[in-house]
């Protein structure tokens, strides 16, 4: 499925865990993360703001 190897993945998923992007929950023997949508949208507000600026000093 993945070029990737399972422990490599759950690190990394580990990673966006501990930034905040992402929330886990289990189900039986399963993990399931999902994207922290409002998360995301600062982020990519943040980065319109910083275009915003740049543009106009330019």
């Amino acid at each position: 499925m993945f070029n990737i190897s399972a422990p490599a993945i759950s690190r990394h998923l580990s990673i966006l865990k501990e930034a905040g992007l992402v929330r886990d929950y289990r189900k039986s023997k399963f993990i399931f993360y999902e994207l922290k949508a409002s998360v995301l949208e600062e982020t990519l507000l943040w980065i319109t703001n910083l275009k915003e600026r740049d543009d106009e000093e330019s």
